[in-house]
């Protein structure tokens, strides 16, 4: 780098003195032709040639000269002025990528289109894949206690209590028969308690339901929602959506309650989660908050013990009572009898829990 710094400084230093020298010829020619002219007449055509001869080659000279140091600078070429744009070594050798030239892609404001649009299709299936993907029950009770969280924000506290609480008066004498299936699938406003309802009622329903099978599990909603019609009623709750999946969970933990599960930061035995879901909203919102939680606990433990209790004491003589029908097997599970291999697992835990072993006093 040195050694080109000296070489564009001389190259410099020469142009200035050749211009120099450029100017004073013209000079002197211009002079000397003047006093010649006055010295011998107007004719000195020999010494004026000659000084124009004299003149043009140092012009030219000059010319090659500033070409010469141009090239030595890297070539400040008329194409250069054209573009107004310089770019780098490395910049030069790069190729375009075929991803650069899709991203690059902008609309007329400006923001690129193709990658977004090829983001948003991936998410929205991704996001419709997941939601086919959860048992058909499951997702029809999701689907409505979103809708009606939906329309409780839109109408406002006053209005859906009105319209979607659980008014004795109103269902019994006005028929309003949806009400009982409004109050179990509202969960109320949108918050951090409403996430977390949401995903148990998806993680206990979707595991309810993948035991039991879809008509055995549409058996236990609509059980749970009778049941907890009449106790709602007789509490003056308007809405019990928390005690349905109070009632999922206890059902779920009857089955294997020794087992050891993870709650928050605590292992504990499965029998104990729903008391465990009741004492963390008593905390939060008073002692009122553990109705819900201890009605539905009491209209789950209706449900097991009919359904895998009575079953297995000789009075009732075997009777399930609470048996799926044949119709609704084959409609909702296509005659396969639902999920097989969890059924037998759970029936062999609950087999597995003994009853009546104790000692004989002797006398």
């Amino acid at each position: 780098m040195l050694g080109k710094q000296k070489i564009e400084i001389s190259a410099l230093m020469l142009l200035l003195s050749l211009s120099l020298s450029t100017c004073d010829a013209r000079h002197f020619s211009s002079s000397s032709s003047s006093s010649l002219s006055s010295v011998f007449g107007k004719k000195p055509s020999l010494l004026i040639d000659s000084s124009r001869q004299i003149s043009s080659s140092l012009s030219s000279s000059l010319s090659s000269t500033a070409s010469a140091i141009l090239d030595i600078r890297g070539g400040a070429s008329k194409q250069r002025k054209r573009g107004g744009k310089s770019a780098s070594l490395s910049s030069l050798n790069a190729k375009p990528s075929s991803k650069s030239k899709s991203k690059t892609k902008k609309t007329a404001s400006g923001a690129t289109s193709v990658q977004k649009q090829a983001d948003q299709k991936n998410t929205l299936s991704d996001t419709l894949q997941k939601y086919k993907s959860i048992l058909p029950l499951t997702r029809i009770y999701i689907t409505l206690v979103v809708s009606f969280t939906i329309l409780g924000t839109i109408l406002g506290d006053e209005v859906t209590q009105s319209l979607l609480g659980l008014d004795p008066i109103r269902t019994i004498y006005g028929l309003e028969l949806w009400r009982p299936l409004t109050a179990a699938c509202f969960l109320g406003p949108p918050s951090i308690g409403w996430l977390m309802s949401a995903y148990y009622l998806f993680e206990y329903g979707s595991s309810l339901e993948k035991v039991y099978g879809s008509a055995q599990h549409a058996i236990f909603i609509m059980g749970q929602i009778t049941l907890l019609t009449a106790c709602a009623l007789l509490f003056g709750q308007p809405f019990f959506g928390q005690s349905v999946i109070t009632s999922m969970l206890h059902v779920l933990s009857r089955s294997m309650p020794h087992q050891k599960v993870k709650w928050l930061i605590f292992t504990v035995p499965y029998w104990s989660l729903p008391y465990g879901l009741m004492i963390s909203d008593v905390l939060q919102g008073g002692a009122g908050a553990a109705l819900p939680h201890v009605l539905g606990i009491l209209c789950g433990h209706v449900y097991y013990f009919h359904k895998f209790v009575w079953p297995r004491m000789s009075e009732s003589g075997g009777v399930d009572w609470l048996v799926a029908p044949a119709f609704l097997v084959r409609r909702l599970e296509g005659g396969s009898g639902g999920s097989d291999v969890g059924r037998k697992s759970v029936e062999a835990a609950l087999k597995k829990r003994k009853k009546g072993k104790g000692r004989k006093l002797s006398g």
